[in-house]
């Protein structure tokens, strides 16, 4: 389905709630998150209390997003040849059992960086066989014209919960302790669980094993990658967004501590703001009237909003400006991040979606992990005011350069190749015999 506009194929934002078994999934995956939520504020913040230091903040950042960069191959090839839903179900499982160790080192005293650093990289390492299957099993779940409006709630429900998750978690630091953070969020997989027992995907999305080795099923998927210069562009951006627009969320702590001279409370309150404002963003699409913009246009514009709110906040003079800020960063970021993934979902085919999202997210968890690497050194030298605010122009600069110079895309007359995305792959001969 193509729109006038070349955009989005376009129901209704709210269409993916018609089909059970995305709700179900949709409730279950909110839940977790926002535990999750509890445990990303939690173990930078009792890192940076142990250790005055951004770069160790940095490295638990790289260590929970940096395996993927390894696993998520393996992770890609399990999502295209085994049930999705049970792979799902065995490394949120995991996961869990990571989360429950962390309450126990934090509850018995066990208080080591090094440790929690151990068990962030357990983590790290589930999630890279977790994360293909699980944007997946979004696809899964609805038919392809609902595809855009499973995107969004997914992402929805993701920054709901980074909305929440922060604010909960400042409050019980504030006043119960790090224990109990780390206890909820291992209780929250336990609801996820529970939920993709029940969950089943649309009668449209039954696929078939390939039955062919690893190599074999990767040499496919690099041939397509190669041959798509939408891909190419699409995955690129998200690297950019992850590179330059990803550290800021692990730098909230050292804002609230350097900069703002606040409280557990107010950190969870200004890292809950980023949340706020990708929800704002969210209820404002599903809101919004009118013609759709174009998938080019659309990016531009989130990516350029992105690096001016980064620059505000950079350079925010109090914490309730520096709040307003963080609201613009979220905002920014879901839109940007949200027109990105649907772009690759659309671009993939159904029998090579896995292996495409793990590269999207091996990619992205590198970049990530090195955004926030760099973010954590660039801090501890000139303060994290003048870091952020970096790399909000790093990000103006590089939207410049995509419009000006289109040449720097092999074969594509710029960002406007995206535009592409609405036509369904499997009308493309190419594509289609990609799968086979």
């Amino acid at each position: 389905m193509i729109t006038p506009a070349g955009g989005f194929p376009h129901r209704g934002s709210l269409a993916a709630f018609r089909h059970r078994g995305f709700t179900l999934f949709w409730i279950g995956a909110l839940i977790s998150s926002t535990g999750t939520w509890l445990g990303n504020l939690t173990v930078p913040y009792v890192l940076y209390q142990q250790t005055d230091s951004a770069v160790w903040v940095g490295l638990a950042a790289a260590a929970q997003f940096g395996p993927a960069f390894v696993l998520a191959p393996l992770g890609g090839c399990l999502a295209d040849t085994v049930d999705r839903r049970v792979l799902l179900m065995w490394t949120q499982a995991g996961l869990g059992l990571v989360a429950v160790a962390m309450w126990i080192q934090w509850s018995v005293g066990a208080h080591e960086p090094a440790l929690l650093l151990v068990l962030v990289t357990v983590f790290g390492v589930l999630n890279g066989l977790n994360n293909p299957a699980w944007q997946s099993l979004v696809n899964d779940l609805v038919p392809r014209e609902d595809v855009l409006s499973a995107v969004t709630l997914n992402s929805l429900q993701f920054n709901l919960a980074r909305a929440v998750g922060p604010a909960v978690a400042g409050v019980l630091l504030a006043t119960l302790g790090a224990s109990w953070a780390f206890l909820l969020n291992a209780v929250s997989f336990v609801v996820v669980v529970v939920t993709l027992a029940f969950v089943r995907q649309h009668r449209s999305r039954v696929r078939t094993s390939t039955g062919r080795g690893f190599f074999v099923q990767w040499r496919d998927a690099v041939r397509y990658m190669a041959g798509s210069s939408p891909m190419l562009l699409a995955i690129g951006l998200c690297c950019l967004v992850g590179l330059l627009g990803n550290p800021v969320f692990n730098l909230t702590v050292v804002f609230a501590e350097t900069v703002y001279d606040t409280d557990a409370i107010g950190l969870g309150v200004l890292t809950a703001a980023l949340g706020v404002g990708a929800v704002l963003f969210a209820l404002a699409g599903l809101l919004r009237r009118g013609g759709p913009l174009s998938f080019a246009r659309r990016i531009i514009l989130a990516i350029t909003a992105l690096g001016l709110a980064l620059v505000a906040m950079g350079a925010a003079p109090g914490y309730g400006l520096g709040v307003l800020a963080a609201v613009g960063v979220g905002a920014a970021f879901l839109a940007s991040f949200a027109a990105l993934n649907s772009v690759i979902q659309l671009l993939a085919p159904d029998g090579l979606r896995g292996r495409v999202l793990a590269v999207r997210h091996m990619v992205f968890s590198a970049t990530i992990a090195l955004g926030v690497l760099l973010g954590g050194v660039l801090t501890d030298v000139w303060g994290v005011r003048l870091t952020t605010a970096l790399l909000g122009a790093a990000l103006l600069l590089a939207v410049t350069v995509m419009i000006l110079v289109p040449v720097l895309v092999p074969g594509a007359a710029g960002a406007a190749v995206l535009d592409r995305a609405g036509d369904d792959p499997a009308q493309d001969p190419r594509e289609r015999n990609s799968t086979r």
